[in-house]
């Protein structure tokens, strides 16, 4: 199943902001191992934002879950992350429906 996941990540003035670079590393590390892997199709860091974009192909919700729960970044900052999740349908398919609704 794919996935949109929006990361918005704040920060609170008690972590200087080479703490949160350095969460932000570790995880950039273990994101692009995932896209490596296959898993994360493809990301993107909003510019300016403490804002990034991943389309995840996993096998069901429960995976994305305890996926989610194991980012670094969760671990670390959990509290201070955002995300919203959205599940994603290919445009081939839904270009498909349509012509076959139209038919009827």
């Amino acid at each position: 199943m794919l996935y949109q996941l929006n990361f918005n990540v704040e920060y609170d003035a008690t972590m200087a902001q080479q703490g949160l670079l350095g969460v932000w590393a570790e995880e950039a590390e273990a994101a692009l191992g995932a896209k490596s892997a296959g898993v994360v199709k493809d990301l993107w860091k909003v510019v300016g934002e403490r804002k990034v974009t991943a389309i995840v192909d996993v096998e069901d919700p429960d995976t994305l879950d305890r996926i989610l729960f194991d980012l670094p970044i969760m671990q670390k900052m959990g509290h201070h992350v955002k995300v919203e999740v959205k599940s994603l349908r290919r445009y081939e398919d839904f270009a498909a429906d349509v012509k076959e609704r139209l038919g009827r």
